[in-house]
């Protein structure tokens, strides 16, 4: 975290710690199997999720200028903003990441082969991968058209949930939590699937989301008719 803000400072910009939340899980699960020796399904896994998620958002971010939630929290900054932002971004990030990475982590110390959880898991997981990798791709297309500038996405994955993203992500970490889950000391890290489920539907996820987009042209209508996170039927026009 101390390189990520020294590359920050550098650059002008703190919005890369957002590509370092998909690699730093990889690099926590790629050291955990070099020490461990064992557990090659979640770190397989774990890097190809956080890898695809970190060239993902530095592809976005890279045309775009600095996020402005963290223009607005530098903006509030007191003494040292250089301290200020590795207290309020950078460690904050790294703890939240260090007990997410748990159920990775207990994997990596389970022998044996791949059971009914393992097999569970990766099914899961790769719902989850599929979810938020394509809803991922959808959004991007769309943006890039002008045609669809002010226009509310509700095609492919959008027309069924708001968010296929964050739902995808919250697969794939109850996915790699079934995949400790072959071990009851993996069974033990659940409080990580369930912060990481919150931080995506009432953290900075979701709940942030749908309020920077609340006051957008058709959003309310959009919201009336399509789920806000589960994939469901979207509903009738005009029903509640």
């Amino acid at each position: 975290m101390l390189i990520a803000l020294a590359v920050a400072v550098a650059r002008g910009r703190h919005d890369g710690i957002d590509t370092l939340w998909g690699l730093g899980f990889a690099v926590i699960a790629v050291v955990g199997l070099i020490v461990s020796g064992c557990g090659w399904l979640s770190t397989v896994l774990t890097v190809v999720w956080g890898v695809r998620l970190a060239a993902h958002i530095q592809l976005r971010n890279g045309r775009r200028p600095e996020d402005p939630r963290y223009v607005a929290l530098m903006k509030r900054a007191t003494g040292n903003p250089h301290w200020y932002a590795f207290r309020k971004i950078y460690l904050v990030q790294g703890v939240i990441m260090w007990f997410v990475s748990w159920p990775v982590q207990a994997a990596q110390y389970e022998g044996g082969g791949i059971g009914v959880f393992g097999w569970l898991g990766l099914v899961v997981w790769l719902v989850g991968f599929g979810f938020e990798s394509v809803g991922d791709w959808q959004l991007s297309r769309f943006k890039a058209d002008p045609a669809n500038r002010g226009k509310i996405m509700d095609r492919g994955l959008w027309r069924y949930t708001r968010h296929p993203n964050y739902f995808g992500d919250a697969c794939v970490w109850w996915g790699l939590y079934l995949v400790a889950c072959q071990h009851w000391l993996g069974a033990l890290t659940v409080l990580s699937p369930l912060v990481m489920t919150f931080f995506l539907t009432r953290g900075t996820g979701k709940a942030l989301t749908e309020k920077a987009m609340g006051d957008r042209p058709g959003y309310a209508e959009y919201v009336q008719r399509t789920s806000g996170f589960f994939p469901l039927p979207p509903k009738p026009e005009g029903s509640r």
